[in-house]
């Protein structure tokens, strides 16, 4: 089986990381699921993926991600589309509240933590059985530097990315003796319209700790999740790979 013959999934696939993703995946010859709250925005996206001689086809799915009987409903409507699933990227998310956690609010410091790690536990769970019937699955999920460090002022984001970095740690090795390969990156500051929802304090001081003094851009991230998603990715489990601009230190 090679990459035109596979499925993928990408979450909060209708802009900026989740689309470059699809892009690439499309651009390798995977077959394209993009599931997203927005469901016309995803459809419209996934009409504009660019198409080459190797694309296969895609599809726009509305989903909320943080809602099981509607991750269920997205993953019936993506396999009666194509027939089988290989390949999960976790990519929704959203920064969530910026404040200091004795002024932060509780509702939305639990919407943060939804979006960003109850969606990865719900789409990951619900894609392995599809996946080990495959007999080939890749599961990315987008973590963050912020989850390694610790962002001021961004504890609710910043605890929900650790936990997707121990997630994935945490699932890597229950599937490890399987088809199923479970990783995820953690990007520092990314060029995506998300970049809006921090305060221009915030952004300062992520871009300050930077070594390369840039944002890294949507298509870099695609390039690594392009590799975590195939054949290459053979001994790598359950591990987190940095896309940082050298600001990494563990």
């Amino acid at each position: 089986m090679n990459a035109q013959s596979r499925v993928a999934i990408v979450t909060g696939g209708a802009g900026g990381i989740g689309r470059a993703i699809a892009a690439r995946l499309q651009h390798d010859g995977h077959r394209v699921a993009l599931w997203d709250l927005d469901g016309d925005a995803a459809a419209q996206a996934a009409a504009a993926l660019p198409r080459s001689a190797s694309a296969g086809t895609s599809l726009g799915v509305r989903v909320d991600a943080t809602d099981e009987a509607s991750v269920a409903s997205a993953l019936r409507a993506t396999l009666a589309h194509f027939g089988a699933l290989h390949v999960l990227v976790n990519s929704a998310g959203a920064t969530g509240p910026v404040a200091n956690v004795a002024d932060c609010d509780l509702a939305a410091w639990q919407r943060c933590i939804d979006v960003n790690l109850r969606s990865v536990f719900l789409c990951s769970r619900a894609a392995v059985q599809p996946m080990l019937a495959a007999g080939f699955g890749r599961i990315v999920n987008l973590a963050s530097i912020a989850g390694k460090e610790g962002n001021p002022q961004m504890s609710a984001y910043s605890a929900a990315k650790a936990g997707v970095i121990a997630f994935t740690k945490s699932m890597g090795k229950e599937l490890a003796l399987t088809p199923v390969r479970v990783n995820c990156i953690a990007p520092a500051v990314i060029e995506t319209p998300l970049l809006a929802q921090m305060t221009r304090d915030a952004l300062a001081a992520s871009l300050a700790k930077i070594p390369m003094q840039r944002a890294g851009t949507a298509e870099e991230a695609a390039n690594l999740v392009a590799w975590l998603a195939g054949d290459q990715c053979s001994f790598s489990s359950g591990a987190t790979f940095d896309l940082s601009g050298g600001r990494a230190t563990y």
